[in-house]
């Protein structure tokens, strides 16, 4: 198989825009993080600006981005011979992605959520440790998912504690 060469000259190439989203991943230092801002910032237009993606939306979108992800992940490594590259940031934004589920409307939950995502993502407990190992395209896409699970059960039971300490209902 003959590769092409990997980088920003590969721009070009739809499907380097999709797993990078939009070049995000070729900014220096933390790709990954870049990958997760992109993802709580087009979160936080469409649901707090624009009103247009409800939980189920979001929730839709994840599932769509899903497989789609794990295609894309699957051509970029056929066609550029990379594995897991940190470019490849579209399974940060399935990852944080699946972290913004079902927030309550308060200022702190989305911070928590990409902070969480954060840290699952790069201390990697298991299970997210034992897929981050597995380099094939759901490899590549699962342990950022299973990251999002665990930082969306960290969001939801630091509300959960506090609304039962502060007595409100933040849902």
């Amino acid at each position: 198989m003959t590769t092409q060469p990997w980088g920003p000259s590969a721009w070009r190439d739809p499907v380097v825009l999709l797993v990078t989203l939009g070049g995000a991943g070729f900014l220096p230092k933390a790709p990954g993080t870049w990958g997760s801002l992109v993802t709580l910032t087009l979160w936080w237009l469409l649901v707090s600006l624009f009103g247009i993606v409800s939980d189920l939306g979001w929730l839709v979108i994840m599932l769509l981005a899903t497989p789609l992800g794990v295609w894309a992940i699957g051509v970029v490594q056929r066609r550029y011979g990379v594995v897991d590259a940190g470019e490849i940031v579209i399974d940060e934004f399935v990852g944080m992605g699946i972290a913004l589920l079902w927030l309550p409307a308060i200022w702190w939950a989305p911070l928590l959520a990409f902070a969480s995502f954060r840290l699952f993502d790069v201390k990697k407990p298991w299970p997210v440790s034992w897929a981050d190992r597995q380099h094939n395209p759901v490899g590549v896409m699962l342990d950022d998912l299973l990251a999002g699970i665990g930082a969306l059960g960290v969001v939801h039971v630091a509300v959960l504690v506090i609304a039962s300490a502060s007595g409100s209902q933040l849902f």
